[in-house]
């Protein structure tokens, strides 16, 4: 991995000590296989006590980040930016290339002949590799909101979900922020698609203010500029919580633990597991748990 200087800059003691902890963070989660956005690895730095949790912390850890890589002191693919990325047609060099390329791309759907469809839905972008990572093992596909999801697209998620009308059931796993905004988001998301004529029940598993309890993400001031404000303050007072402050483990745990896995599905032809029927947390219609506080 290139840690490539392109420029001398002479930093201060303070400054090197927390680029030393920067790359500890980085070091760690790259054994486990996830990369960080630059919010994922402040929050990491927030929760171990390095920094304070601000704005001004942020901006400051982004502008360290930034020259220690110009310096050559950090690994250029360390830090990733999951909202900008180039596209372009694949090309391949003989007709051979492109068979073997098919052949890793040829994959039985496990979903065929279970009761139940379910995709996992996740409000930022910057997570989306971190939900793919429980998602790919399930089969199970998923889908990055960017906040509000544009009608287009809940349209056609609506027709998605209509289409898989001959299953027993429907669900989508929603993961967001504990604001006003990204609470709203899973009451917009089940509304928008019955509107739609869509029968799925949208289950959030992130966050709860049980998960904050378990997990002491580091709190943020609830936003006053967002009209919903004052009703999210007078439920859960003046904090408020990003999902980017969880362990990337903890989120894809939470997937795992509440979409379909491995557990009473039918074998496979290709000789893999079918993902489950689904756990308790997502039963039919007659048999749904309570809503988990959020």
């Amino acid at each position: 991995m290139p840690k490539i200087q392109y420029k001398e800059i002479n930093f201060r003691a303070k400054s090197l000590e927390l680029i030393n902890l920067v790359n500890q963070v980085i070091n760690e989660y790259k054994n486990q296989g996830y990369e960080l956005t630059l919010r994922q690895t402040y929050y990491q730095l927030v929760a171990r006590g390095y920094i304070p949790n601000n704005e001004r912390s942020y901006k400051n850890i982004g502008n360290l980040i930034n020259d220690g890589r110009l310096a050559g002191l950090i690994d250029w693919h360390s830090i990733v930016d999951r909202t900008r990325n180039l596209r372009g047609n694949g090309h391949w060099d003989n007709p051979e290339d492109v068979i073997a390329s098919a052949r890793y791309s040829y994959l039985l759907n496990k979903w065929d002949g279970q009761p139940n469809y379910v995709e996992v839905w996740v409000e930022k972008d910057a997570l989306v590799d971190i939900v793919g990572q429980a998602c790919i093992p399930l089969d199970t596909p998923y889908f990055s909101c960017r906040g509000y999801t544009s009608q287009s697209e809940m349209w056609s998620a609506a027709q998605r979900f209509i289409d898989q009308s001959y299953r027993d059931n429907r669900y989508i796993i929603h993961l967001g922020d504990h604001d006003p905004s990204g609470i709203d988001m899973t009451r917009d998301i089940q509304e928008r698609l019955r509107m739609f004529g869509a029968d799925v029940y949208v289950k959030r598993v992130a966050l709860t203010m049980n998960q904050i309890e378990t997990y002491n993400p580091p709190p943020n001031p609830a936003k006053l500029s967002d009209s919903r404000c004052g009703k999210y303050i007078d439920e859960y007072g003046d904090e408020s919580w990003e999902l980017d402050a969880l362990e990337p483990s903890v989120i894809t745990n939470l997937i795992t633990n509440d979409a379909p896995g491995s557990r009473g599905g039918q074998a496979h032809p290709d000789g893999a597991h079918h993902p489950a029927v689904v756990p308790d947390v997502l039963l039919p219609k007659d048999h749904r748990p309570q809503p988990v506080p959020v």
